[in-house]
């Protein structure tokens, strides 16, 4: 029988996800691969090879294939930056060193601290002249020869990606076409990214580092995404940090939009899965990942930082912490115990996994305590808990402590590690943490799902079904997706229609014309934003514009959201005081292409016995060491209740059931774990 089969595939540090979908009968088979961080694009070969295997079916049969990858993220994350150029307007050469004067955590918690360095090196930045105003009028205009000079001083450098960004290029983005035509012609081996194409709104220092980014990650992100173009059995979908997916030829074109490619698709897989608000943990082998989900949407920004670079895209708000299951264990010089945020990755790995470790891990404290089965992946992946007993040793003695209590301890700081991150993505937005639920997830997620109700009075926690493969299972639930932005700073009170109209129209046509390519005709939908602030702020809140005839009904329905939005925020807002007109700043517009997404399918309720599912007893240590019942997650049926201590395994994650706590499977195979 021929299938239609959808696949995504989540390339992780450790392992790379696997989910694959029966668009006709809505059979779900999911699995885990290795990833080959030496070239992920084997990794990925064998993870659609695999899909298919299991499914049963030929590549012809494959009717989409999403991908959700880390290249752009960890090329950024080491550092890797090499062979990078920049040009720049006459004059402004210093742009990079001059950066912003924000110091992280304010003056008085960073008495040391001293700028980052530059993605650039000066002396690999060259400047051109001609000049453009912020009204988009040519005050002098495109000099070649200077730009000619530029170009070939960066080919005998041996610059391999350069990055443009002219003074005021968002309101006329001619002279940066320009020198790209020149670097074609002077430097046709080079990968070049224009501002004007990468981020076309005002901010010369946040326009020019995001825009230099998307050139450091294009000869990489290039070359992954071709090779994995010739081994895939269908024509890939890459997933973007802003929540949606785009062929692998539009992402080539703008990489810097995949930075946050694979966190975005787990809070979306937990959006999607549960709905409603929830906090999202996605834990996975080097870090955690959390976010906010409001009304079935996650929050979104263009505040983004990855590694020491800030990157202004639109993205998924999300924080990242280094404490997944591979983070190391370690004694401080003041002889402290400290969890992170070094990884000991995906090889050699923790020392319960055989490869050759070296250190103690918070996996290695799971296994010593006996919280996770002795072999992982459904009897795929035997521990060597004796080699993390003896590492545990190891790093007890030095602190002084008993093997059990140096594992406990170990626990108990990668916790609070993760709590810290959940209070940034909520209490400093202004959400109060104790009024959502936390969806937990990744393989290493529902570990501490336990501790983490109690150290943030949450009300409850939700295990997806499958939460090892959540982030996979995303990719399958989003939209096709392309983000367009104006620059147009005006007062509220000389905004007419007519501006609004121009601008709106030129982005929709630039929206349309993406979705074009990606093969959709009518079957497409555009979201309206804007920026706005008062007179005299420095930055801007985001609202939604309503749909519509982009007139007077549009400008004052906007207005509204944004006082009732800043409000919210921040307390107060100035609605009808004219001492603080409201100002516009940019313009957005998303064109949206619609995919279809998986069935929800409700179970059929159990008989509320839960023994059904026991496999048996090992000892578990949480307060004390005993013997603890052991259940199959697959063997229970909606109504079900397990109380602790016990454990819940399945192939792809953990939940250690602390004692005072249990855990209910609801109708949709979900498990809600309550105090």
């Amino acid at each position: 029988m021929t299938r239609r089969l959808r696949i995504g595939i989540d390339t992780g540090g450790t392992f790379t996800d696997v989910v694959a979908l029966d668009e006709d009968t809505g059979e779900i088979i999911t699995t885990k691969t290795p990833s080959t961080p030496a070239d992920p694009a084997e990794g990925f070969a064998a993870a659609a090879a695999e899909a298919l295997r299991l499914a049963e079916a030929a590549p012809a049969e494959v009717t989409a294939l999403v991908h959700g990858t880390t290249v752009a993220t960890n090329r950024l994350l080491e550092d890797r930056v090499e062979g990078l150029g920049f040009v720049t307007t006459e004059g402004f050469e210093p742009l990079l060193e001059i950066a912003r004067q924000s110091v992280p955590d304010g003056y008085g918690n960073s008495y040391f601290w001293v700028k980052p360095p530059r993605i650039v090196p000066a002396h690999l930045v060259r400047g051109v002249g001609g000049r453009i105003d912020h009204t988009g009028a040519e005050l002098a205009p495109f000099d070649e020869e200077s730009a000619v000079a530029a170009a070939r001083f960066l080919r005998a450098a041996g610059v391999e990606a350069v990055g443009v960004c002219f003074l005021h290029s968002y309101a006329d983005p001619s002279h940066e076409l320009a020198m790209r035509e020149v670097l074609r012609r002077e430097h046709p081996d080079a990968a070049v990214s224009l501002s004007c194409e990468v981020l076309r709104e005002y901010r010369e220092y946040e326009r020019a580092v995001t825009t230099l980014v998307d050139a450091a990650v294009k000869p990489a992100m290039g070359g992954y995404l071709a090779r994995i173009r010739a081994g895939a059995p269908s024509r890939p979908l890459v997933m973007q940090s802003n929540g949606g997916v785009r062929s692998a030829e539009e992402v080539a074109r703008r990489p810097v939009t995949t930075v946050l490619s694979g966190p975005a698709a787990g809070a979306l897989g937990a959006a999607f899965a549960v709905g409603g608000s929830v906090v999202t943990l996605d834990g996975g082998g080097t870090s955690t990942d959390v976010a906010v989900v409001l009304d079935g949407e996650p929050a979104l920004t263009t505040e983004g930082v990855v590694g020491r670079h800030p990157v202004r895209i639109p993205m998924v708000d999300i924080v990242t912490v280094g404490a997944g299951g591979g983070s190391v264990a370690w004694r401080s010089p003041e002889g402290a115990l400290r969890v992170g945020p070094r990884s000991a990755g995906a090889d050699p790995g923790p020392l319960c996994y055989g490869r050759g470790g070296a250190e103690a891990t918070v996996t290695d404290a799971h296994a010593v305590l006996g919280r996770i089965p002795p072999r992982l992946l459904g009897g795929r992946v035997p521990l060597d808990v004796d080699a993390a007993r003896a590492g545990l040793a190891v790093l007890a003695e030095e602190l002084g402590l008993e093997p059990e209590r140096a594992a406990a301890g170990i626990l108990e700081i990668s916790a609070w590690n993760q709590a810290n991150a959940i209070r940034r993505i909520t209490v400093e937005r202004g959400l109060d943490v104790r009024d959502y639920p936390l969806v937990a997830f990744g393989g290493s997620g529902p570990l501490l799902a336990c501790r983490l109700l109690d150290v943030l009075d949450l009300p409850s926690a939700v295990i997806p079904h499958n939460p090892g493969n959540l982030s996979a299972f995303g990719l399958l639930t989003v939209d096709v997706r392309g983000d367009h932005v104006r620059t147009r700073v005006v007062r509220d009170d000389e905004l007419g229609p007519a501006l609004l109209a121009e601008v709106f129209a030129d982005l929709e046509g630039e929206a349309a014309a993406a979705l074009a390519r990606e093969g959709f005709g009518e079957d497409r939908r555009y979201a309206r934003s804007a920026d706005l602030r008062y007179h005299g702020q420095a930055f801007e809140v985001r609202v939604a514009a309503p749909d519509g005839p982009p007139g007077e009904e549009l400008r004052a329905e906007t207005v509204r959201r944004f006082h009732d939005a800043h409000e919210a925020l921040y307390g107060y807002c100035h609605r009808g005081d004219p001492r603080h007109p409201v100002e516009w700043v940019n313009l957005r517009v998303s064109g949206i292409g619609p995919l279809a997404r998986p069935p929800v399918r409700e179970r059929p309720p159990g008989d509320g016995d839960a023994s059904r599912a026991v496999t048996g007893t090992r000892p578990v240590h949480f307060d004390s060491w005993e013997d603890t019942l052991v259940y199959r997650r697959d063997a229970l049926r909606p109504g079900d209740v397990v109380r602790g201590p016990a454990v819940i395994e399945e192939f792809g994650s953990t939940v250690p059931l602390h004692p005072g706590f249990r855990a209910t499977l609801d109708r949709l195979g979900a498990l809600v774990v309550t105090r």
